[in-house]
């Protein structure tokens, strides 16, 4: 089968397409034609070697790990049959022709194959981070990187929960975010005076997705570290800020709380914005964008 490989660590330009040994679904297991492989932030940070002391690429190494598409071989007692259509989180190596499925569910009929596959990592993550915070109705929350993938669904999750969302954004994303109901306001210089006037009672949590700067602002907005939360800048701990890398729930958990955010995209009450959708051969492309901290949406890779 045809995939993205890298053989070594180093910038977007290690990614090539190969053809590789197909995967074969074992018992229980299921084997995925992918037809959309979700791009994120972690795919970039193995593949630059940043995770190389915990958790080592095996190289040749596929990219990627959030997978949607159809099944077309189930080892015995898998939970799905052939035929069947299913997004989640596959063992590894999603950016191919074939992966094999990790923790997956039915993608609801109506659903296209890339906005399905924006829901789990920018979902669980969300949701993880919002409850981390312990936010509440009638609060307000800032969240930077609004208009990202995981931004743009923290916001619509925080605003059906009843809080008041603040989001950090280029202009040129303003109106989008107003949209989906944050009120935007600038990143860079003047960023403190900007989220006071639109908030001038008080900033309950913030939530940071982008790790490009403006904690410093936010603890200045609490008064301390307390109810920041970042999962993209691993120097915050420094400061006293958490970071949340991972969740903790069990897969019935995961799937129950995507199976729901998948009925909601479905139902047009969550939007997945679209950011790019790039080829296996554009897989650098894709990472590239992704590295730029400059995406509006989801990142998509297509067999």
């Amino acid at each position: 089968m045809r995939a993205v490989v890298f053989e070594e660590y180093g910038d977007p330009e290690v990614l090539k397409v190969q053809d590789v040994p197909e995967p074969h679904a074992g018992p229980g297991q299921v084997r995925i034609k992918v037809h959309a492989a979700g791009v994120n932030p972690y795919d970039t940070k193995i593949r630059r070697g940043f995770t190389k002391d915990f958790a080592p690429a095996k190289f040749p190494a596929i990219p990627g790990f959030e997978v949607a598409g159809v099944v077309d071989e189930a080892g015995d007692g898998a939970a799905f049959a052939v035929g069947d259509e299913v997004v989640g989180w596959s063992t590894g190596g999603s950016y191919a022709e074939y992966a094999l499925g990790g923790n997956v569910t039915r993608k609801p009929a109506g659903l296209g194959w890339e906005q399905a596959v924006g829901v789990p990592v920018a979902g669980e993550t969300s949701q993880r981070v919002l409850d981390l915070l312990g936010v509440k109705s009638g609060e307000t929350i800032l969240i930077h990187g609004a208009a990202g993938a995981v931004g743009s669904v923290a916001v619509q999750l925080a605003v059906a929960a009843g809080l008041t969302v603040i989001g950090t954004a280029s202009p040129a994303n303003h109106d989008y975010l107003r949209s989906i109901g944050a009120i935007p306001v600038a990143y860079g210089d003047g960023l403190l005076e900007r989220v006071r006037e639109a908030a001038p009672h008080s900033v309950d949590a913030v939530f940071d997705t982008a790790g490009m700067g403006g904690l410093e602002e936010s603890i200045e907005l609490r008064g301390g570290t307390d109810r920041i939360v970042t999962i993209a800048d691993f120097g915050a701990a420094e400061l006293g800020i958490q970071v949340s890398g991972r969740g903790t729930g069990t897969p019935e958990e995961v799937r129950a709380a995507l199976d729901a955010q998948l009925q909601a995209a479905a139902d047009g009450k969550l939007t997945i914005r679209i950011a790019g959708t790039f080829a296996l051969a554009d897989a650098s492309k894709a990472q590239a964008l992704s590295e730029s901290g400059h995406a509006r949406g989801k990142i998509v890779v297509v067999p």
